[in-house]
């Protein structure tokens, strides 16, 4: 059975240190993810999600172990941020959230070293999966609300329950990465009668994905 892992607790905080605020050795790892101001069918479809505008972007820099979130007004600091880490890991980032965020870039954002785990565990199995579907049978875990519901509160002006929402996905895509790369597989469903589930072999690793 799957470890149930709660969504918004991270491990307890170590004992505090003579320092201010102690960063980890290592690489630089940035898991990502975005919310839009717009749906597809705001802008005439997924192949314009160029103009879907930035509502809010999260980042959680494995360094400092802390999650950085960005309005729309601080998306070339948000930029900036990807830029200088050593991999950028998410979950259909190439495919969408690169395209909304490129507008705002200087920089070819396609340039930053970055892991998709969309773009592995499709070329693995010849189809796609969602986050929540390989989160929920992987980890236990399972996001509490979708990308319809983050529109409506952008247009409610709710900013703060969008933040939270983009930070749930942000563990997520960080919590599987991190189950894949340490066990090197994840699960998924089967689309059989009996829903049976599967490992999915995955060798995904930090030390071989930095260039």
């Amino acid at each position: 059975m799957s470890e149930q892992f709660d969504l918004f607790a991270d491990p307890p905080p170590e004992p505090e240190k003579e320092e201010a605020q102690v960063e980890n050795e290592g690489p630089r790892v940035a898991y990502f993810d975005l919310e839009t101001q717009k749906g597809a069918d705001e802008v005439g479809g997924w192949n314009n999600s160029h103009l879907m505008k930035l509502a809010v972007g999260v980042v959680w820099d494995s360094v400092d172990e802390q999650y950085h979130s960005y309005l729309e007004k601080d998306a070339a600091q948000l930029v900036e941020k990807l830029r200088l880490a050593d991999l950028v890991v998410g979950f259909n980032v190439i495919g969408f959230d690169y395209a909304v965020l490129q507008p705002y870039a200087s920089i070819d954002l396609m340039e930053i070293n970055t892991f998709d785990m969309l773009v592995h565990v499709h070329k693995k199995l010849g189809f796609r999966l969602g986050l929540n579907h390989l989160a929920q049978h992987t980890l236990g875990a399972e996001k509490n609300a979708d990308g319809l519901i983050s529109l409506q509160w952008y247009k409610e002006g709710k900013m703060d329950k969008i933040i939270e929402y983009c930070i749930q996905d942000v563990k997520i895509t960080r919590d599987l990465y991190l189950f894949g790369e340490k066990h090197q597989y994840i699960n998924y469903q089967g689309k059989d009668r009996a829903k049976t589930i599967h490992k999915l072999e995955v060798d995904w690793n930090t030390q071989n994905l930095l260039k």
